[in-house]
């Protein structure tokens, strides 16, 4: 089949990825181009040159933002929710992986460009240059010189050829052997040419056999699918906008769940039963993050300290303002983010970095109005489908779009849900989006000390407030004026006037203050001293 179409899934790109690590982006993008440099390389590395464009983002966030974390782990085979991903050096170090980083510019076109070159145990070589495009999503761009496009959602057959085979013939023979799709020949460096055939089902076990009985054949590679929902042949979707999304709603008066439901459906070819379910499993997780970060948190290497519990015990003695859901929603959100940077278990939804604005915002309205655990998963997939809308016409990458792409747009798929939380119309949650989004517009991203945890924390509860109060706003029947799609549209062309300063890179905005490179130099010290 050809390579797969960039049509969202709510469970790859919005409600997900499940994670431990400060960043999506940068921790678990990272795990899953690892893992697929493993399988490049037919098991364990021994070597990989790991090149950044000082001219990304990369060059200046991949350790304290948890890339090395998430790609090492991922050269170790591991999942990004493995609990060993914080001890990754020892790991490393126990099997003997050797890693050299260099910053060499190599006009790189996007801010979260990886350039690797690997070796595996057994000796072999390759490269490989992929991208995080934003809340764990990737593209793998070039393997061995060849371009290609891959984002992970299929089984790739990679098909090495002897330099004097004929590419056409190999390329016929191979078809007939591997589930008889139709491949395609990758040859822009002779001595590493090789076919590509893609599938959403596993090779055959004899595949290899099969194919190392061909003289035209000199090595064969499967890089397993790091994505939950894969793609497939002629992949549609019933729409991709709000608008189209209403077109196809006429007559059929569906709530916008249940219009969530017919979309991902479709999109990963499962029942709408096994959505449902697969959504419950998600929202688990998150109530376990909301329960664990309340109980408190201890971990040495972040720079806040457990919060929320401060503010449960003031709110109980009578000692803060009076803010009702909205005191909720930050004891909420500063629990979820607790747990993220104390290394613990979170859904990125849409990413790691604003994992509390939409998820903590909407269980701790849910929580105050009494829906039970069904209510729950309705809000999360109507959340996931404003996601998905975000997600085909603009960007979650605080690279590309500053945070108004992560805590921004999450504001606008919790916005929706609330307004559904409270039996409020399709109408009014399509305005509480817009109105919340449109809040949202040129927020920066400009880590202290170069961590994902502030003005972090500031901006998921900023995320949070202002979707209560545009839901209400949407509720009263408030004008949005600008409909949503040209919202996303807006937003994404503003994402390109951001400066690069003020995307994720630690070059500008709260990022170069006096304190925060204080913070940050004792934090470089403390790591020597624990060494």
């Amino acid at each position: 089949m050809s390579a797969s179409p960039n049509i969202p899934s709510i469970f790859n790109d919005v409600l997900g990825p499940v994670m431990r690590g400060p960043s999506s982006s940068h921790s678990a993008a990272a795990n899953r181009i690892g893992r697929l440099c493993r399988d490049l390389v037919g098991g364990g590395l021994r070597k990989a040159i790991i090149e950044y464009d000082p001219n990304g983002s990369l060059a200046t966030t991949h350790k304290s933002q948890g890339t090395d974390m998430g790609l090492y782990g991922g050269f170790l085979g591991w999942e990004p929710d493995d609990p060993r991903l914080p001890d990754y050096e020892i790991h490393s170090n126990a099997v003997g992986l050797e890693i050299e980083v260099r910053y060499e510019s190599y006009g790189a076109s996007h801010p979260n460009n990886y350039k690797l070159t690997i070796e595996g145990a057994n000796g072999d070589l390759h490269s490989m240059q992929g991208i995080s495009t934003g809340g764990g999503m990737i593209e793998v761009r070039e393997i061995d010189g060849s371009a290609v496009s891959m984002r992970g959602d299929l089984y790739e057959t990679l098909i090495y050829l002897r330099e004097d085979a004929d590419a056409e013939v190999a390329l016929r023979e191979c078809s007939d052997l591997v589930n008889g799709e139709d491949g395609e020949y990758c040859g822009e460096e002779e001595s590493t040419r090789f076919l590509r055939f893609s599938s959403n089902q596993a090779p055959a076990t004899d595949l290899r056999e099969s194919l190392g009985k061909m003289a035209a054949v000199t090595l064969i590679r499967i890089l397993e699918p790091v994505l939950p929902t894969l793609s497939r042949e002629d992949l549609s979707v019933p729409f991709q906008t709000a608008e189209a999304m209403l077109a196809f709603n006429e007559g059929k008066d569906l709530k916008l769940w249940e219009l969530a439901l017919e979309y991902e459906s479709t999109r990963g070819g499962a029942s709408k039963e096994g959505v449902f379910e697969q959504t419950r499993a998600i929202l688990r997780i998150m109530e376990d993050a909301v329960k664990t970060g309340l109980a408190g948190t201890q971990y040495t290497d972040r720079i806040l300290p457990c919060q929320s519990v401060n503010l449960l015990e003031r709110e109980a003695q009578g000692r803060l303002i009076p803010g009702d859901v909205n005191n909720k929603i930050i004891a909420y959100i500063s629990a979820i983010l607790e747990v993220k940077s104390s290394m613990g278990v979170i859904v990125a939804a849409p990413t790691a970095g604003s994992c509390g604005a939409m998820p903590g915002s909407v269980l701790a309205v849910a929580d105050s109005l009494g829906i039970d655990e069904d209510g729950k998963v309705r809000a999360l997939l109507e959340a996931g489908l404003i996601g998905v809308f975000i997600a085909t016409h603009a960007t979650f990458a605080a690279e590309v779009g500053g945070c108004m792409a992560e805590c921004g747009s999450g504001a606008g798929m919790a916005a929706a849900s609330m307004v559904g939380l409270a039996s409020g119309s399709l109408k009014q949650q399509l305005s509480a989006a817009s109105i919340a989004l449109q809040n949202s517009f040129g927020m920066t991203c400009d880590p202290i000390a170069n961590r994902v945890e502030a003005p972090c924390l500031g901006k998921n509860v900023l995320a949070g407030s202002n979707a209560l109060s545009c839901a209400n706003m949407a509720l009263s029947d408030y004008e949005h004026l600008v409909p949503l799609d040209e919202v996303i549209n807006a937003m994404n062309e503003v994402a390109g006037y951001i400066p690069r300063e003020l995307c994720c890179t630690a070059k500008g905005g709260l990022s170069v203050t006096p304190t925060s490179k204080a913070i940050e130099e004792r934090l470089v010290e403390k790591e020597k001293a624990a060494k």
